[in-house]
């Protein structure tokens, strides 16, 4: 087990993202994947207010209320769930009113009496920063939040969050979101890391295994061409640089027994301030990998060599 920051949330090193959740996995599937991941040791769940509102016929929430349904239905212990604001159609932005309303519409969606970890999905540079940090510090102090945690904020904002929750003696949060994964790596690794280290928190990296590119299903630059919903995100990586770095995979993963995708996550675990990263599955077929990618241990070699592998400089690009 992994510990989130300075919180008390003991969580297995591998977050189920929910995203998918009413999205590309109906309510039955989305049963199935999260009764997998809970029964192969999983018990971090990722979400957001905001899932799934870009699909047609959906309204947002989506994802909360199927987790919800599943929680109420297996009652599982000790499951850590996390979730954000800022996006929602109906919940925009950060202001303290805002932020209020769509943590007490995420606490009945999910069904439960407190939020285990509650992010600020992205900056609202339209309300000030003070006013954004003292309404999740009032979050936690009247209990409908037990930690917060900032999501796609840039290392100065992080470092003012953290400066005026400590001013304030309100709530310090305990875990950064950011996009990290073996080709996105020079932002968090330059800017975010250092600051995670500074203030003891953790990062919860999503996108990290690239939108599917790190599973290792495009194995040609051909690929690049692709346009299904969630092939795009994934096929640019598809360059010469990108399938070195497929190749690197495949050859350690297969000396462990564990596939493309765990020795991604493997990866991804071994890095400074990382807690679990995120990666979600529309298939109960695809939960296996993920459990694999929790649990394989790179050695100090591999993890150097993956590391060199995926340098990037603008110049090779």
């Amino acid at each position: 087990m992994t510990r989130i920051g300075i919180s008390d949330l003991d969580i297995f090193p591998l977050s189920l993202g929910g995203n998918v959740f009413g999205w590309t996995a109906d309510r039955e599937t989305s049963f199935a994947i999260l009764d997998a991941y809970h029964s192969g040791g999983g018990d971090f769940i990722d979400t957001a207010d905001a899932y799934s509102a870009w699909v047609p016929g959906n309204t947002g929430g989506d994802s909360e209320r199927i987790i919800g349904e599943w929680l109420a239905s297996r009652r599982p212990e000790n499951v850590v769930v996390a979730t954000k604001v800022s996006q929602h159609p109906e919940f925009k932005g950060l202001s303290a009113k805002n932020v209020r309303a769509a943590a007490e519409a995420s606490l009945q969606r999910l069904g439960v009496d407190t939020l285990d970890l509650y992010y600020a999905h992205f900056d609202d540079a339209t309300v000030p920063l003070e006013e954004t940090v003292a309404a999740f510090g009032d979050l936690v102090s009247d209990g409908l939040v037990r930690y917060t945690a900032i999501s796609n904020y840039s290392a100065d904002r992080i470092r003012e969050w953290v400066g005026l929750a400590r001013a304030a003696g309100s709530a310090l949060p305990v875990a950064i979101q950011p996009h990290y994964n073996l080709v996105h790596r020079n932002e968090v690794e330059e800017q975010i890391v250092p600051i995670a280290e500074e203030f003891d928190l953790s990062l919860v990296p999503y996108y990290a295994l690239a939108a599917g590119f790190l599973t290792g299903k495009y194995r040609s630059t051909d690929a690049a061409g692709e346009t299904s919903p969630r092939a795009e995100g994934a096929s640019k990586y598809a360059t010469d640089h990108g399938l070195r770095i497929i190749d690197a995979l495949e050859g350690i993963g297969q000396a462990h027994g564990v596939s493309i995708a765990a020795t991604a996550l493997a990866w991804l675990r071994s890095q400074p301030a990382v807690a679990a990263p995120i990666a979600s599955a529309s298939r109960v077929e695809q939960i296996a990998d993920l459990l694999d990618g929790a649990r394989v241990q790179l050695t100090a070699e591999e993890i150097s060599e993956l590391t060199e592998v995926s340098a990037w400089s603008p110049a090779r690009v």
